[in-house]
C-alpha cells in the first residue's frame, strides 16, 4: 500500500477530504518519529513497537573494487509487530 492509497482509504472511512486525511496521516507519522527519537521507543497496542536499534561497527567489502572497508557504528529504527497483528496474517 502506498501513501496515496492509505490517504484514500482513510478519507473514505472517516468522510474527510483527501487533503485533511493526508495532513492527519503526516501528523501521526511525524509524532511517531519524534517519540522514537525522544524515548527510543513507541508502542501501539495491538499493532506493534518501533524502537531504536544499534548496529555495531563492522568490516564490509566494496563489490566493485573488492576493497575491505570499515563501516562505523550506527543507529536505525526497527519494528516489532504485536502478537495480535502476527496472528491476523
Amino acid at each position: 500500500m502506498t501513501k496515496a492509497e492509505l490517504v484514500e482509504v482513510v478519507a473514505a472511512q472517516s468522510k474527510l477530504t483527501k487533503k485533511s486525511a493526508a495532513e492527519i496521516i503526516d501528523i501521526v507519522f511525524s509524532n511517531i518519529g519524534k517519540a522514537v527519537k525522544k524515548d527510543a521507543r513507541f508502542s501501539y497496542p495491538g499493532f506493534g513497537t518501533w524502537s531504536v536499534r544499534s548496529r555495531k561497527a563492522r568490516k564490509i567489502r566494496n563489490p566493485q573494487t573488492n576493497e575491505m572497508m570499515k563501516l562505523k557504528a550506527s543507529k536505525t529504527i526497527g519494528f516489532r509487530p504485536a502478537k495480535e497483528l502476527k496472528n491476523s496474517l
